[in-house]
């Protein structure tokens, strides 16, 4: 008997009709899949019945992994997939196993021999670092930043210290209603120079990506809507020259980041 599938099924990350963001390619795939391994079973009839999903929805093997998946069933929620039936990972939004529950899952799949099947959908990350106009061909995602203001303050400064040496952007999240508070935190803590993304309901009808200084921050104010924002920052790249004999060389600044290539695309 063949082996069924895993697939890895995005799901929006705004309110609205998935065929706004989800090609016919990834709703093709919802659809014909009867068993699901999902973040939240209530989220995952919602996005099943709005993709018109040809099965009722009741009829449909949906399995809740939760947001932390215990290892200790993985075996147990794969072994149909061995056995023949295709298996949709699903999250609460976006692409699962990234940010979000599934990488455990699908590392344990390969040691099995499974395939593995990834489709095209949103993630807040990634459109963010496309709107955002800072370096696309190295960043890091941070998740949340601490809480408690001294370590948070910390965190901001060590993230703008990686970027100012190395290039990249730093990406993270917050909760919602804590969208200004982080605003300010950054535009009052980095150098002035120092670029902030913020991006609002991403996809969604008020979707607001907005990019300036910290100090342009500070004159415009911090009036973000509650609403899921994903954060991005980029310090001046200041390029480290080696020194020649015994004379030191200062850091010199570089106004952009030019990557040694181009990107593959």
């Amino acid at each position: 008997m063949a082996q069924g599938r895993l697939y890895l099924i995005p799901v929006p990350i705004t309110e609205g009709d998935p065929a706004e963001t989800l090609p016919l390619s990834t709703l093709t795939a919802a659809r014909s899949c009867k068993r699901f391994l999902a973040e939240n079973a209530k989220s995952a009839r919602s996005f099943l019945k709005s993709c018109g999903h040809p099965v009722a929805i009741a009829e449909l093997e949906i399995i809740e992994i939760g947001h932390e998946p215990d290892p200790a069933k993985f075996s147990e929620w794969l072994s149909p997939v061995k056995d023949g039936t295709d298996t949709a990972i699903v999250s609460e939004s976006g692409c699962p196993a990234v940010a979000d529950p599934g990488a455990g899952l699908v590392k344990f799949a390969q040691t099995l021999g499974l395939e593995v099947v990834p489709f095209v959908g949103p993630s807040s990350i990634l459109l963010t670092l496309m709107a955002s106009g800072m370096n696309g061909q190295r960043f890091r995602f941070l998740g949340y930043l601490p809480v408690h203001e001294d370590e948070r303050r910390q965190a901001i400064l060590s993230l703008e210290k990686e970027s100012r040496t190395t290039g990249e952007t730093e990406l993270f999240i917050e909760t919602p209603y804590r969208n200004n508070r982080i605003l300010e935190a950054l535009a009052t803590t980095l150098a002035a120079d120092t670029r902030i993304t913020a991006a609002t309901d991403v996809t969604g009808r008020e979707e607001r990506i907005e990019t300036l200084t910290a100090r342009e921050w500070q004159q415009k104010g911090y009036e973000l809507p509650k609403l899921p924002t994903v954060f991005a920052v980029q310090a001046t790249f200041v390029k480290v020259l080696k020194s020649a004999g015994h004379k030191k060389t200062p850091h010199k600044p570089v106004r952009a980041y030019t990557p040694r290539h181009p990107a593959r695309r």
